[in-house]
């Protein structure tokens, strides 16, 4: 997928832990990890709010789009 999640760098710089975070943001640790993994195949603009609220950044510093490689389907 060409959307890559940076929820670690953002968690590293505000020196949060999952479950801190977890419970700021109102979803399951289960739920941070699935986006940490990439394995999202959607986040709620409510979601995204919080998570951004949270850790005082923007949106694009938690989600970033990346070319997939030549020849890969698409």
């Amino acid at each position: 997928m060409a959307i890559v999640v940076d929820l670690d760098v953002q968690l590293a710089r505000s020196r949060m832990s999952v479950g801190e975070f977890a419970e700021a943001v109102g979803i399951t640790p289960a739920n941070i990890a699935v986006l940490k993994n990439g394995r999202a195949k959607a986040v709620r603009f409510t979601t995204l709010d919080a998570i951004c609220r949270t850790l005082g950044c923007q949106p694009g510093d938690v989600l970033r789009w990346v070319p997939d490689e030549e020849g890969e389907g698409g």
